[in-house]
C-alpha cells in the first residue's frame, strides 16, 4: 500500500459520507434550526462581533450563500465541510504521532462519532471550531518535534486566532499548550525562546478586532458567554450525571469507554511527548467542563474540543494493542446509531408508532417554511409595516423566509438577550405602521402604545397531532414609543 493510499481511502470516505449527509437532510425535509437561521441573519451584516458570538460563522456562511445562494444546503455547507477537513487534520496529527493505520482510524472515527454525526446536519460554530483546535495540537506538535521552524508557529498563531474568532471555548487552548509545554524538555526550551510568545500575540492581533468589536458594543458577548457560565456567582443546579452521559453518547459508547480507559492507563506516562500533547490536549478541557456541570450546569457539547485528541488517545492505545477489531466495532457502532438517528422517522413507521412531537428529534426544525407561508399574506399586503415580535426564534425564521423591508425585537424595558435586542430599535419608528407576530394575544400594554389596532386572526401549523406552530397577527398602526401606555 502506497503512503498515500490511507489519506486517500479516508478522503473518498469522508466525501461519501458528506454526500449522504446532504441527502439526508433533503430526506427529512427538515427548515433550518433556530440557531441557523440567526446565524445566516448576521452573515447579511458582517462585523467583527454578534451578540453571542464571535465572526467567523457568520463569514463562513457568507461565503457560501454567496458562491451558491440561500438555500438551506448552502447554510448548512460550512459544517459538512469544516467535519471532514478535521478529520483530515487528526488523520494526519495521529500518523505523525502513531503511524498510518493509527491515522486513517483516527480520522474515519471522529467523523463518524454521533456528535459529528448529529452536529454535521447543522451549521454550528462548533464545526470550525474543531477545525482550528485540532490544527493548533498539529501545529504545536511539529513546533515542539519537527525542528520548531517559524512556519509551525506562525501556524499554531493563526490556529489559535481564527479559534477564538470562532468560539470562546478555544482559550482553554492556550493554558493546555502552556502545560504541555512547562511539562516536556522541548517545550521548556521553546518557552525560553520568543517564538512561541510571538505566536501568542499574532493570535491576539487575529482576535483584537473582536475585542474591539465588544469594547464598542458594552461587551454583550462576554456577557451572555458570563451568563450561560453562571460566572455571576449565583447558584445553579448542577448537571454532572447529564453531561457525563453526553459526553458517551457524544462518542460513542464503546469508543468513549476507550478513551477513558486509555487516558486511565496512559496517565502515568507524561515523560512521553506523545502522550503528554494528547492527554493534555483533552484532559485538562473535560474536567474544566465537568467542574462546571457541577457547579452550575454545562452544555453537552462544550467539550467537544476534547475529543479531537480524545479519539486519538483511544484509537493510538488500541493500536498499540493490536485490538484493531475493537476499533473497527466502535467505528461500526457509531455509524449504526447515527445512521438510525437519519431514519428515526421511517424506523417509527415501519415500527408501527405514530411520530410525535416527543418522538420527533427533528421537531425544532420542522414547520417554519410552513409558517411563514401562512405569515406571508400579511407581509405582502403591509410591505411598510416593521415586522416586530418577541423572541428571535419567530425573527429568525420569519426574516429568513420573507426578507420583510424592516424589521425589529418588541423591547420595552431595553433589555438585550439576543442580537436582535442589540443591533434593533424600534423606538427610532415613532409614527410608523407595525405588523406584530405573537406567540399569544397581545394585551394593552403594547396595544396601548399604538394609534388603533387590528387583529388579523391566528395562524396555524399543525406538524405532528400533539405538536405545531401558531402565532397571531396584529396591524398595529401609528407607533406612538415605547412610553407608558394609556
Amino acid at each position: 500500500m502506497s503512503r498515500s493510499s490511507p489519506v486517500l481511502t479516508l478522503l473518498v470516505l469522508a466525501i461519501l459520507l458528506t454526500g449522504y449527509r446532504m441527502w439526508v437532510i433533503r430526506h427529512l425535509g427538515i427548515d433550518l434550526y433556530v440557531d441557523e437561521a440567526y446565524y445566516w441573519g448576521w452573515s447579511k451584516a458582517l462585523d467583527w462581533g454578534y451578540f453571542s458570538k464571535p465572526p467567523v460563522i457568520a463569514a463562513l456562511i457568507a461565503a457560501s450563500t454567496a458562491l451558491l445562494g440561500d438555500s438551506i444546503l448552502a447554510i448548512k455547507l460550512p459544517s459538512l465541510l469544516a467535519y471532514p477537513a478535521t478529520a483530515l487534520v487528526i488523520q494526519r496529527l495521529a500518523s505523525t504521532l502513531f503511524d498510518e493505520r493509527v491515522g486513517f482510524w483516527s480520522g474515519l472515527a471522529f467523523l463518524t462519532m454521533p456528535l459529528v454525526g448529529a452536529l454535521g446536519l447543522f451549521v454550528s460554530t462548533d464545526a470550525p471550531l474543531l477545525f482550528f483546535w485540532s490544527l493548533g495540537m498539529l501545529a504545536l506538535w511539529n513546533a515542539l518535534h519537527e525542528g520548531g521552524g517559524w512556519r509551525h508557529w506562525w501556524l499554531l498563531g493563526v490556529a489559535v486566532g481564527l479559534g477564538l474568532l470562532t468560539k470562546y471555548t478555544m482559550a482553554a487552548f492556550l493554558p493546555s499548550a502552556f502545560l504541555v509545554m512547562l511539562a516536556g524538555q522541548s517545550g521548556r526550551r521553546a518557552l525560553a525562546s520568543p517564538r512561541p510568545w510571538l505566536a501568542l500575540v499574532l493570535a491576539l492581533l487575529i482576535f483584537a478586532p473582536n475585542l474591539w468589536w465588544n469594547w464598542t458594543h458594552d461587551f454583550p458577548t462576554f456577557r451572555h458567554t458570563a451568563d450561560i457560565t453562571q460566572l455571576d456567582g449565583e447558584s445553579h443546579r448542577g448537571n454532572f450525571g447529564e453531561f457525563v452521559g453526553a459526553q458517551w453518547l457524544s462518542m460513542g459508547p464503546l469508543l468513549f469507554l476507550c478513551m477513558a480507559w486509555a487516558m486511565l492507563r496512559t496517565c502515568v506516562r507524561l515523560r512521553d511527548p506523545v502522550w503528554r500533547l494528547l492527554l493534555g490536549m483533552s484532559v485538562p478541557l473535560l474536567g474544566l467542563v465537568a467542574v462546571q456541570a457541577v457547579r452550575g450546569g454545562a452544555n453537552g457539547n462544550w467539550a467537544a474540543p476534547a475529543f479531537a485528541a480524545g479519539v486519538v488517545i483511544a484509537i493510538g492505545w488500541l493500536g498499540d494493542r493490536h485490538r484493531w477489531k475493537t476499533v473497527a466495532t466502535a467505528v461500526l457502532i457509531n455509524l449504526v446509531l447515527v445512521s438510525g438517528v437519519y431514519h428515526w422517522p421511517e424506523i417509527a413507521r415501519l415500527a408501527g408508532v405514530e411520530m410525535t412531537g416527543s418522538k420527533d428529534p427533528y421537531k425544532r426544525a420542522r414547520g417554519w417554511r410552513d409558517l411563514a407561508s401562512a405569515v406571508a399574506p400579511a407581509v405582502r399586503a403591509h410591505p411598510d409595516a416593521v415586522l416586530v415580535a418577541r423572541d428571535r426564534d419567530l425573527l429568525a425564521h420569519l426574516i429568513y423566509f420573507l426578507a420583510p423591508q424592516a424589521y425589529a425585537s418588541w423591547n420595552p424595558k431595553g433589555l438585550v438577550i439576543d442580537h436582535y435586542q442589540l443591533t434593533t430599535r424600534l423606538q427610532d419608528a415613532i409614527g410608523r405602521d407595525v405588523l406584530f407576530v405573537s406567540r399569544g394575544p397581545l394585551d394593552a400594554a403594547v396595544t396601548g402604545r399604538f394609534g388603533s389596532v387590528e387583529d388579523l386572526g391566528e395562524r396555524q401549523v399543525t406538524i405532528h397531532k400533539d405538536f405545531g406552530r401558531s402565532v397571531h397577527l396584529y396591524l398595529l398602526r401609528d407607533f406612538r414609543g415605547y412610553g407608558s401606555p394609556p
